[in-house]
C-alpha cells in the first residue's frame, strides 16, 4: 500500500511534463547515463513514505507536502537538517563563536548532498550534456562558495588550505579508506575496475600539481638569486597558470560528456538487496520545483559558508588547534561527509568504477577548476592570489597524486592498496596538527612534544642528580645543582 502510495503521490508532483504541472514545459529525457558523482549521492537517498500525504484532499496542499518530504526526509542525512536552523540562531542571539563553527559546518553537510540531488533532477528534463555541465559546475558547490566568502573577506591562506585539504581527502582518504574497507568486505572476492577513467584524471591531477611546482619552484630562484627577476611576476605566471588550468578542465568535459562519454557513465547493477536505497529513471520532482529549491539551498550553503568563514580563528583559538589544520582537514571531512560516505557504500558493493569516479572525479574538479577559478575571481575582485602553495602543502599534494597513481596502476584493488593511502592521509593530518603553516609556530599541546617534554626533563634531572651526588661526596650539598633542576622543573 505504502508503495503504491509513494509512486502515486511521485506521479502528481511531477504532472503533465510536456502541459505545465511543474514542469514548464520541459521534456523528461529517459535512459541518461548517470555519473559516479550521481550514483554515489543516489546511495544516501531513501524512499520517502508518502502514504499519509496521499490522504490530504487538497490537492495544491498534497503536491507541496509531498515536495517538502522528498526534499527534507529524501535523505539518510535528515537528521542534521536541524544543524541549519540552530546555526540561523546561534548567529543571532550570539552564542559562542566555535558552536556557530561547528553548526555551520554540519549543517553544510546535507545541503551538499541536497545539491546534487536537484541537480539530477534537473538532468531529467535538460538532458545529460547540460545536467553533467550543471553538476560539474555545482558538484562541488561548498568548497567554491566557501573559496569565494574567504576571498572576499581576506583569507587568502584559508582558500588555499581548504583545496588543498579537498584534494587530499578525497584522494587519500575517502579512496583509501574505500579501497581498505571494501577490501575487507570482499576479502574472497576478485576486485576490479576500469583504468581508463582512472587514467585520465591522474594525468590532469598532475598537470595541475605541476602548475604548482612551477610557482614554487620559481619562488625559490627569486629569493635565493639565482637569477635577477623581480618576485611581481608570480601572479602573472599564475594567472596564466590558471587559464591553462581551466582550458585542461574545459577539454576534460568535452571529452567526458561528448567523445568518450561511455567512459565515465556507470550503470547501477541489478540485484541491489537493500530496498530502502532510490534507483531513480524518473524524476520524483517538477523542474521548476528542483530549480527554485537549488537556488534556495545555494542560498542557505552561502549564509552557511559565510558563518564559517567567519569563525573558523574563533574555533582555532577555542579549539587549541591551529588555522590550517582546521581548513585542510576538517573542513573537506565534515563538507564532503554525504560524498564520502556513498563512496565507501559502493566500495563494499564492490563497485570500485563508481568510487573512484567520485573520488578522482571530485579531486579533478577542486583541482583544474575551483583552484584556477578562484585565481581568476581574486584577479577580478583586485586581490592579489596566486597559485603558490607553500613547501608543506605542495610537497604533501604531489605525494598525494603519486601515491594514488601506483596504487591504481594495475587494475585490481584489495584492502592493503587501500591501507597505504589512508595511512599517507594520518600522517599528513599528524604534520598539519603539530604545525601551523601559515604562522610557522608548533602546537605545544601535541601529545608527542609532551612526552618528549616529559622525557627531557627526566633526563636533565637525571643528570643533575649525579652531578649532586659527585659534588656532595667532594665539596658538601651543591646548591647551584639544586638551582639548576628548580630551573628546569619551572621551564617545563
Amino acid at each position: 500500500m505504502a508503495s503504491r502510495c509513494y509512486e502515486a503521490a511521485r506521479i502528481m508532483e511531477v504532472g503533465n511534463l510536456k502541459g505545465g504541472g511543474g514542469g514548464l514545459g520541459k521534456e523528461v529525457h529517459h535512459g541518461h547515463g548517470r555519473t559516479a558523482h550521481n550514483m554515489s549521492s543516489s546511495s544516501l537517498r531513501k524512499k520517502s513514505d508518502l502514504s499519509l500525504v496521499s490522504k490530504v484532499r487538497c490537492s495544491p496542499l498534497r503536491a507541496l507536502l509531498a515536495n517538502l518530504q522528498e526534499i527534507f526526509l529524501g535523505t539518510k542525512l535528515f537528521v542534521l537538517f536541524p544543524a541549519v536552523p540552530l546555526a540561523i540562531v546561534a548567529n543571532y542571539y550570539h552564542f559562542g563563536r566555535a558552536w556557530l563553527f561547528a553548526l555551520s559546518l554540519l549543517g553544510l553537510t546535507p545541503l551538499a548532498e541536497r545539491v546534487s540531488f536537484l541537480t539530477e533532477q534537473i538532468a531529467f528534463y535538460t538532458g545529460p550534456t547540460v545536467g553533467g555541465l550543471l553538476n560539474a559546475t555545482c558538484g562541488n558547490a561548498t568548497e567554491l562558495i566557501i573559496a569565494l566568502f574567504a576571498l572576499h573577506q581576506g583569507k587568502i591562506d584559508v582558500v588555499k588550505c581548504s583545496l588543498v585539504g579537498s584534494v587530499l581527502s578525497n584522494l587519500l582518504l575517502v579512496l583509501g579508506s574505500s579501497l581498505f574497507l571494501g577490501g575487507l568486505a570482499n576479502l574472497h572476492k576478485e576486485q576490479l575496475y576500469d583504468r581508463k577513467q582512472a587514467d585520465v584524471n591522474t594525468g590532469l591531477l598532475l598537470l595541475g600539481a605541476l602548475c604548482h611546482i612551477l610557482l614554487l619552484m620559481f619562488r625559490y630562484a627569486v629569493n635565493t638569486g639565482e637569477q635577477a627577476v623581480d618576485a611581481a611576476p608570480t601572479l602573472a605566471l599564475s594567472r596564466a597558470c590558471s587559464m591553462i588550468m581551466l582550458l585542461a578542465y574545459v577539454a576534460y568535459l568535452f571529452f567526458q560528456l561528448k567523445t568518450h562519454r561511455q567512459l565515465f557513465e556507470s550503470q547501477e547493477e541489478d540485484g541491489d538487496d537493500d530496498d530502502d536505497v532510490v534507483s531513480e529513471d524518473e524524476p520524483v520532482i517538477g523542474f521548476a520545483s528542483a530549480l527554485l529549491w537549488l537556488v534556495g539551498m545555494t542560498a542557505v550553503i552561502a549564509l552557511l559558508s559565510e558563518y564559517v568563514v567567519g569563525t573558523i580563528e574563533a574555533a582555532s583559538d577555542s579549539w587549541g588547534i591551529s588555522v590550517s589544520f582546521i581548513s585542510i582537514i576538517l573542513l573537506p571531512i565534515v563538507g564532503n561527509a554525504a560524498e564520502h560516505a556513498g563512496a565507501i557504500i559502493f566500495a563494499f558493493k564492490n563497485k570500485l568504477d563508481i568510487t573512484l569516479g567520485v573520488s578522482l572525479g571530485s579531486a579533478t574538479q577542486i583541482s583544474m577548476f575551483v583552484v584556477p577559478l578562484s585565481v581568476i575571481v581574486a584577479w577580478i575582485m583586485g586581490i592579489k592570489m596566486d597559485l603558490d602553495l607553500k613547501l608543506l602543502e605542495t610537497s604533501s599534494l604531489i605525494m598525494a597524486i603519486l601515491v594514488i597513481a601506483f596504487t591504481l596502476q594495475d587494475g585490481t584493488s584489495h584492502y592493503l592498496k587501500g591501507l597505504v593511502p589512508l595511512l599517507c592521509y594520518l600522517a599528513i593530518g599528524a604534520c598539519f596538527f603539530v604545525f601551523d603553516s601559515q604562522t610557522g609556530e608548533y602546537n605545544s599541546f601535541y601529545p608527542l612534544f609532551l612526552l618528549h617534554n616529559l622525557a627531557s626533563l627526566h633526563q636533565k634531572m637525571h643528570v643533575d642528580s649525579d652531578l649532586n651526588g659527585i659534588t656532595d661526596q667532594n665539596n658538601g650539598i651543591d646548591a647551584g645543582g639544586l638551582t639548576t633542576t628548580a630551573a628546569v622543573t619551572k621551564a617545563y
